[in-house]
């Protein structure tokens, strides 16, 4: 095989290859929602706040506002896809900055307190990013009525 034909079989094997693995991400759609009312959160969303301030915080800050890790996430959440989130929460990444520094997030798909609580913790997330939850511990709703 010639170096011409390599290239695109490899294209098309990339290409192929990620849409099987983007086949069984959730869409957008189908992607975890929050309760927020007048200021009080599902249980889900609750509990995504306490699992987020027993992780996440130490790098992406109180209420995710940011620290000196790792960026807001009240802010990258504004526009970042559910399917984007997870993949970014369960493998980790790296980025450079302009000025040649580097950032990594761990991978955190092998800590059962972050991946058995992955949709909670992005309902909290995008809650906050929303604007429909403010700083602090929020209140719960009462449990449904039976």
């Amino acid at each position: 095989m010639t170096k011409a034909r390599f290239i695109p079989s490899v294209l098309v094997a990339m290409v192929f290859g990620a849409s099987l693995a983007g086949a069984s991400n959730v869409a957008a759609s189908d992607a975890p929602k929050y309760v927020v009312e007048g200021g009080k959160v599902d249980k889900a969303t609750f509990n995504g706040y306490r699992r987020f301030h027993g992780t996440c915080h130490a790098c992406h800050g109180q209420d995710a506002m940011g620290g000196s890790f790792a960026p807001s996430l009240v802010e990258s959440l504004k526009t970042l896809d559910y399917d984007t989130f997870t993949k970014t929460v369960l493998e980790g990444r790296q980025a450079q900055g302009s000025g040649g520094s580097v950032s990594a997030m761990p991978a955190f798909s092998n800590d059962p307190n972050v991946t058995k609580h992955l949709d909670d913790i992005y309902r909290y997330l995008l809650a906050r990013a929303d604007g429909e939850l403010g700083t602090g511990r929020p209140k719960k709703l009462p449990k449904p009525k039976k």
